[in-house]
């Protein structure tokens, strides 16, 4: 193994029922998402802008490899945990970073969730329709 190898930054981030699990190594700017680089796992140009937040903020993007792997939830949600976990991977790498992602709000877990079903209800806030006769 090399000495870049063993250098590798771990973070695991969250949004909404997502769950992503990124290692960053210095490097090139590779991404692997599930197997997938990332224009393939997120065709969503407006995704891969809000994954690259967090590497736009430190001035970082093209200096790290990035390997995820992602879980749960739908494209969106998969998109902010992976956003969340490069952030807290980036103050794991640097901690003059920190200060820059917590101003830009990238640190903070979007604590947003889907409101459950109540019970005689046709969903979280919908009633049926009332008739009066």
């Amino acid at each position: 193994m090399s000495t870049t190898e063993l250098i590798r930054f771990q973070a695991i981030g969250r949004r909404k029922t997502s769950v992503a699990r990124v290692y960053l190594t210095p490097g090139t700017g590779k991404w692997n998402i599930n197997g997938r680089n990332l224009g393939e796992y997120f065709p969503r140009p407006s995704l891969v802008q809000h994954i690259q937040q967090s590497f736009n903020a430190t001035d970082t993007l093209g200096s790290y490899d990035v390997k995820a792997h992602v879980d749960g939830g739908g494209v969106s949600g998969q998109a902010g945990a992976l956003r969340h976990a490069i952030a807290r991977a980036l103050c794991k790498a640097d901690e003059a970073n920190r200060p820059k992602l917590r101003t830009a709000g990238l640190l903070t877990r979007d604590p947003r969730m889907v409101e459950r079903k109540k019970p005689g209800r046709a969903g979280a806030r919908k009633r049926f329709q009332f008739s009066k006769r």
